[in-house]
C-alpha cells in the first residue's frame, strides 16, 4: 500500500503536472481555463440566485433556469477538470494550505446546496410561474454567499 507521501509524489509526477512545470504557457492556459470555468459556473448561479431573490421579475424563471443551469454545469466541469490539473503541480503544498482546504469545503457545501435546491418540490412550482417561497429565497441567498466565498478562498490560496 502506498503512503500518502508516495501518492502525492505520484500525483506530482503525472505527465500533465510535468507539462505544466515545463511550460509557463501551458500553465497560463490551464489557469486561464480554470478562471473561465469559474466565471461560467458562478456568473449564471449568481444571476439565477438574484432572480430568485426578486431581481428581474419580468424574466420568467422557466426560461432563465434551464439555460443558466446548463451553462453553470459546463463551467463546473471545466473548473473541476482544470482545478484538479492545477492541483497536481504542488499537491502536498495545496493540502497544507488552509485556504485551499477552505475552498474545497466551501465547494462541497455549495454543491450540496445546489442539490438541495434542485430537490425542493417548491422549485417545480417556481418554474411553473409561482413566486419563490421564503425557503427558496433563503437557499438562493445561501448559494450566492457560498459561491462568493469559494471565489474569495480561491484568491486567498496564493496568500496563505
Amino acid at each position: 500500500m502506498e503512503t500518502p507521501e508516495g501518492l502525492l509524489a505520484t500525483i506530482a509526477g503525472w505527465p500533465g503536472a510535468r507539462a505544466l512545470h515545463a511550460s509557463w504557457v501551458a500553465y497560463l492556459l490551464v489557469n486561464a481555463a480554470h478562471i473561465l470555468g469559474l466565471a461560467l459556473l458562478i456568473g449564471p448561479i449568481l444571476t439565477l440566485d438574484a432572480r430568485l431573490l426578486g431581481l428581474w421579475r419580468g424574466v420568467p424563471l422557466a426560461v432563465l433556469t434551464p439555460l443558466l443551469t446548463r451553462v453553470a454545469a459546463g463551467g463546473l466541469g471545466l473548473a473541476l477538470f482544470t482545478g484538479v490539473w492545477l492541483f497536481t503541480v504542488r499537491p502536498a503544498e495545496y493540502l497544507a494550505n488552509p485556504a485551499f482546504l477552505a475552498k474545497l469545503g466551501l465547494i462541497v457545501l455549495a454543491l450540496a446546496n445546489v442539490g438541495l435546491q434542485h430537490r425542493q418540490l417548491a422549485t417545480r412550482d417556481v418554474l411553473a410561474g409561482a413566486e419563490p417561497s421564503a425557503g427558496i429565497r433563503l437557499l438562493a441567498a445561501f448559494s450566492a454567499l457560498l459561491w462568493i466565498a469559494v471565489l474569495v478562498a480561491g484568491r486567498w490560496i496564493g496568500f496563505a
